[in-house]
């Protein structure tokens, strides 16, 4: 009975050995994955990533805000941890200094919030005030460090860059383009001269590369497209805005608005053209056009194609026409 109690003692006591050993190794295994690969591969897993022990650095995008900077006016929070009376709520001054209680002041202008932290921790050490502090920065408020939308988009503003600043992602936060927004942007940036155009198109690829990342201080413009106008007996009557490539001719225009009805007179169709001198009436031979016994004619913004109706006996003129356009729905040609 004992030897048997012996043996089992001894058993037990190898089986725990062995448990031990392998979750001394696990621990090991661990520690020698740097942090940020453990990061990556939990994301990737709760992504729906099918081999995580694959997962790269590269393979999981983060936005670590380092571009972002703290300036005059930002609001911090500030914690010494072990010291509340160190810690409080504070404000940027207008020289890029804070006031922190025995420390004095702290020039933190330019610094991102880790470099913040230890700008401070390095004045707590030097003073004597604490050992080995651990001191944490929370930026509660950027106030230098929006994007601003402007021009034709749902939402003009201003937008914070704490969440995601890609190009697409603001346009969405200021509720996407108008119908007579151009699809060529313009963007400035702050304490720069240079301007960047972008240019937003219909194909996947071109538009993920039009997908920059905008810095703080950034300002996104969205002009008006040009627009031309087709307007009497067509089945869709309207304003057609341009594309980026903005070259467009008449029958384009005119099969955009669906092409003329069954009542239009389409030899009296004209066309109306802004010029320096004011509003002038060109002819336009479109049952050639429509033949195509005669050249396409090049179409320039603002201009308005009407085509009258064979029961209407009398025309509209030139600034009838100019007064109609102002009150047609906007389409955006392909």
């Amino acid at each position: 009975m004992k030897k048997n109690y012996a043996q089992r003692y001894v058993f037990a006591l190898t089986c725990a050995c062995i448990v031990g050993l392998l979750g001394f190794q696990e621990t090991v295994r661990a520690q020698a994955v740097p942090a940020a690969e453990q990061v990556s591969a939990r994301d990737a897993v709760s992504a729906g990533a099918t081999a995580p022990a694959t997962v790269t650095m590269s393979t999981v995008t983060r936005g670590t805000g380092s571009s972002l900077v703290i300036g005059p006016g930002d609001e911090l929070d500030v914690t010494v941890y072990g010291a509340p009376d160190l810690s409080g709520h504070t404000r940027v001054g207008s020289d890029g200094n804070i006031s922190l209680p025995l420390v004095g002041y702290v020039h933190i202008a330019g610094l991102s919030s880790d470099q913040a932290q230890q700008a401070i921790s390095r004045q707590l050490e030097e003073k004597h005030i604490v050992k080995e502090p651990q001191v944490s920065v929370f930026v509660k408020e950027y106030t230098n460090s929006e994007i601003s939308v402007a021009g034709e988009v749902a939402k003009p503003g201003v937008f914070s860059v704490l969440g995601p600043h890609r190009l697409l992602d603001v346009l969405e936060a200021a509720g996407g383009l108008t119908e007579k927004a151009s699809t060529t942007l313009t963007i400035s940036h702050r304490n720069s001269d240079e301007l960047t155009t972008v240019h937003l198109s219909n194909d996947p690829a071109q538009m993920a590369r039009a997908n920059i990342e905008l810095q703080p201080g950034d300002t996104v413009v969205v002009p008006q497209a040009g627009i031309v106008y087709v307007l009497g007996e067509v089945n869709k009557p309207g304003g057609y805005a341009l594309n980026s490539s903005g070259g467009v001719t008449l029958l384009q225009v005119l099969a955009a608005a669906g092409g003329p009805t069954h009542l239009a007179a389409v030899s009296g169709t004209k066309m109306v053209r802004r010029t320096p001198t004011g509003l002038k009436e060109l002819s336009v031979p479109m049952k050639d056009l429509l033949r195509a016994k005669a050249a396409d004619i090049p179409m320039n913004p603002g201009d308005i194609v009407y085509v009258p109706s064979s029961k209407v006996k009398s025309a509209l003129n030139a600034g009838a026409l100019a007064s109609s356009a102002g009150a047609a729905a906007i389409y955006r040609i392909p």
